[in-house]
């Protein structure tokens, strides 16, 4: 298990120096397909690599998702919601110049969220709310649906235009959107001062990582606690 961690790791790092040094364009495309499917469920790609978010997620019943463990700050629904918004706004608003899937596709009805922002500076109360109402399986499917949609952005792409940061009309549309309030709008000056390289490196890749090793971090308390939040 932890030697797939640190190739990641390793992966990652490749795929930092063929972005930001190499300029190799084809290789790292080839990169981050194989780097961000990992981060995904092994339906994203059926090549037969290693799915960190199944692995992780393996074994816990939808309870335990739910729940915010003692002592802790986020739900695993929470943390799904989390990456799976920012992929789909960052990729889809700050790359391709498009909508969301979230909105154009009707995600909100079918995820049944409370809310349609990206889940950063939510209170303790409103992530229980949310780790409540949302439709689990719906949820899975979002995020599957979203990292769908960034491989098809990413094929796409002119990666020269990658380093330059993200335009201010694009950057705006998502506040305008509401996908992220006032007190987490220090994000759009981080996307935005930024290459948009980072945007690979880190909403479609690391931060998806980093939020799952969260949820690994969580495993024990949540197995403790009982089969019913009820």
């Amino acid at each position: 298990m932890e030697a797939n961690y640190r190739a990641w790791n390793n992966e990652h790092a490749l795929l930092r120096q063929q972005l930001e040094q190499d300029k190799n364009y084809p290789a790292a495309l080839e990169t981050f397909l194989r780097h961000h499917a990992a981060v995904h469920a092994v339906e994203l790609d059926l090549s037969g690599g290693w799915s960190c978010a199944d692995e992780i997620l393996a074994g816990l019943n939808e309870s335990q998702m739910r729940a915010v463990p003692q002592g802790g700050e986020h739900s695993v629904v929470w943390a799904l919601w989390h990456i799976a918004r920012i992929e789909d706004v960052t990729l889809n608003i700050l790359l391709a110049d498009a909508p969301q899937v979230f909105q154009s596709q009707g995600w909100q009805k079918k995820v049944g969220s409370p809310y349609d922002n990206v889940g950063n500076e939510m209170s303790p109360e409103e992530i229980v709310r949310l780790s409540e109402a949302v439709d689990l399986k719906a949820l899975m499917d979002y995020r599957l649906t979203v990292g769908r949609r960034t491989r098809e952005i990413v094929r796409s792409l002119n990666f020269a235009e990658l380093q330059k940061p993200p335009s201010l009309e694009r950057l705006n549309r998502i506040a305008e959107a509401g996908a992220v309030g006032e007190k987490a709008a220090w994000l759009l000056d981080y996307w935005g001062g930024k290459p948009a390289t980072n945007l690979l490196l880190m909403p479609a890749t690391r931060h998806c990582f980093v939020h799952l090793n969260e949820v690994r971090r969580m495993i024990p308390k949540l197995k403790r606690l009982p089969l019913s939040l009820e």
